[in-house]
């Protein structure tokens, strides 16, 4: 473990499973490439600060029949002094081949959660005739009498609830867990992305709009 001064490049590629983003730290000591799950919150860009690394160690993978070796590091904390500067030419190289995290992991391809199927359509009660008479002032009303939309957006609440856990409901400033499965933060993010929430860099932590 060591902490040290360094750039971080950050590249999104786009591959099968949607887009992932990559990483170049280059330090005193060399330069690692980074593919940790926090990466996947940032944009493209060129971000400076301290970075803790956890582990440095070889890695490989097959890409367009070519055998790719890199020297990797795992990143723990970072503190960037500044929200990114846009990627030059002359920064350093990616390939566009680059094989995403998930497929490494042998992970399935993020999907979204499928609706909960509402349940089947109730028949006419045989209880109740087909053209009820008015009810007395004050009667509860008849079922299925709720408007749709509310149902609906009770659907997505629980379905935030449920992506977001111990963090829902959410607040004016979000802080993602990277330890989570990749592809829940992902969705995560993307769901954050969605709700107008804007990442920060320095704190890596997401802002509501104002």
């Amino acid at each position: 473990m060591i902490k040290i001064p360094g750039r971080l490049t950050v590249r999104t590629i786009h591959g099968r499973n949607g887009p992932f983003n990559v990483g170049r730290l280059a330090a005193s000591i060399g330069e690692f490439v980074i593919k940790d799950p926090q990466l996947d919150q940032f944009n493209e860009g060129v971000f400076e600060g301290e970075f803790l690394l956890l582990e440095i160690r070889p890695a490989s993978y097959l890409a367009g029949g070519r055998l790719v070796v890199e020297v990797r590091a795992k990143v723990g904390e970072m503190l960037l002094t500044e929200d990114g500067m846009l990627v030059t030419q002359h920064g350093p190289r990616f390939d566009s081949a680059e094989m995403d995290p998930l497929e490494e992991e042998g992970a399935a391809p993020a999907s979204p959660m499928p609706s909960a199927q509402p349940a089947q359509a109730e028949p006419s009660s045989p209880q109740a005739p087909a053209t009820a008479p008015q009810g007395p002032a004050g009667e509860a009303p008849a079922p299925g009498a709720q408007a749709p939309d509310t149902h609906a957006t009770g659907q997505e609440v629980d379905h935030d609830a449920e992506l977001f856990g111990l963090l829902w409901p959410l607040g004016q400033s979000v802080k993602l867990d990277p330890t989570v499965d990749r592809a829940l933060f992902r969705r995560q993010v993307s769901r954050l992305k969605e709700l107008g929430y804007r990442f920060q860099a320095p704190t890596q932590t997401w802002q509501a709009a104002a």
